[in-house]
C-alpha cells in the first residue's frame, strides 16, 4: 500500500506539470526550464542528504550514469524536441507506452515474468482511453521524426525504470541515490545546453508567477517526486510502478479543467474511465 500511495502521489504531481511548463514557456525555452528545475531539485536533495555516497563497487557508478542519462537528460530532451516536430497528442499517446517497454525489459533483465494476461489487457484498455483523451479535438497525424523521438523517450524511461530497480537492490540510501542521479543528469545536460543556448533573464525568473512555477517544478515535480517514484519502484517493482503512467493524462485533464477552465467533454470522460480501468487491471 505504501508503494501504491507513493506512485499515485507522484503521478498526480507529474500530471499537473503540464500547466506549470505551459506558463513558463512564455518566457523561457524548454532547455532553460529543464536545467533550472533539476538544478533546484539537486540543491534540495543536497540539503536533505549532504553526506557523500560511498560506493561499495566502482561499477555501481555506471548504473547511476545510465539512470541519469536515460531517465533525466535524454528522456526530457527527446520529449521536448519531439514536441517541436509532432503534435502534443502524438507525444502523449506514444509516451504512455513506457510501461509496455518496461515490462519487456524487466522480463529479460530482471528474470521475472513481468508480461502477464492482465497486464496486456490493461495496457490495451488504457491506451484506448488515452487515445480518446488525446485525440478528442484532433485526428492522429503521423510525423516520423517527432514520433520516433517520442517513442525513443518512452523506451528510455523504461530503461531508467529497470536500471533503477537494479540500483535499489544494491542497498544504498534512496535519497542519496536520487541525488547522485540528479547530479549526473545535470552534468550530462551541459553539452546540450552549450549547443542549444541558455540565457535566463532574472527579471522574468523573479516574477511571482514564474518563480512559483519554477520552484514547483524543481522542488515538487523533480526532487520530491523522483524520490517518491524511486521509493515506489523499490517497494512495488518496475512494472507495477510504471503502469501508473496511464493515469497521468487523467490528472492533466482534471488540472486543465480546474486551472485553465478547459471543458471535460464526453470523449475525455470516457477516456479517463478507460485509462483508470486499464490501470487497475494491469495491477493484477
Amino acid at each position: 500500500m505504501k508503494g501504491h500511495l507513493l506512485a499515485l502521489f507522484t503521478i498526480i504531481c507529474w500530471g499537473t506539470t503540464f500547466i506549470s511548463t505551459k506558463i513558463l514557456l512564455v518566457d523561457f525555452s524548454p532547455i532553460e526550464i529543464l536545467l533550472t528545475r533539476f538544478v533546484i531539485g539537486l540543491s534540495i536533495l543536497y540539503i536533505i542528504r549532504p553526506e557523500p555516497l560511498k560506493l561499495r563497487h566502482e561499477e555501481h557508478r555506471l548504473y547511476l550514469v545510465v539512470a541519469a542519462l536515460s531517465g533525466i537528460t535524454l528522456y526530457y530532451l527527446m520529449e521536448n524536441i519531439a514536441l517541436t516536430y509532432t503534435y502534443a497528442s502524438n507525444v502523449g499517446i506514444i509516451s504512455s507506452t513506457a510501461p509496455f517497454f518496461a515490462a519487456i525489459l524487466a522480463s529479460f533483465t530482471l528474470r521475472k515474468h513481468a508480461i502477464t494476461g492482465p497486464f496486456i489487457v490493461g495496457f490495451i484498455i488504457s491506451m484506448i482511453g488515452i487515445v480518446f483523451i488525446a485525440l478528442e479535438e484532433s485526428s492522429l497525424n503521423i510525423n516520423p521524426k517527432g514520433d520516433i523521438l517520442a517513442l525513443g523517450a518512452a523506451v528510455l524511461w523504461a530503461v531508467y525504470a529497470v536500471v533503477l530497480k537494479k540500483i535499489c537492490a544494491f542497498g544504498y540510501d534512496i535519497i542519496v541515490i536520487t541525488r547522485e542521479i540528479f547530479l549526473y543528469g545535470v552534468i550530462l545536460m551541459i553539452p546540450p545546453v552549450i549547443f542549444m543556448g541558455f540565457n535566463i533573464d532574472l527579471i522574468y525568473l523573479l516574477e511571482p508567477v514564474n518563480l512559483a512555477n519554477m520552484l514547483y517544478l524543481g522542488i515538487g515535480a523533480s526532487a520530491i517526486c523522483f524520490l517518491t517514484w524511486n521509493f515506489a519502484t523499490k517497494y512495488l517493482g518496475v512494472v507495477k510502478t510504471t503502469v501508473y503512467i496511464y493515469a497521468c493524462p487523467v490528472v492533466t485533464v482534471i488540472t486543465a479543467y480546474l486551472v485553465l477552465n478547459e471543458p471535460i467533454t464526453l470523449y475525455k470522460l470516457i477516456g479517463m474511465i478507460l485509462a483508470i480501468v486499464g490501470l487497475v487491471i494491469s495491477q493484477r
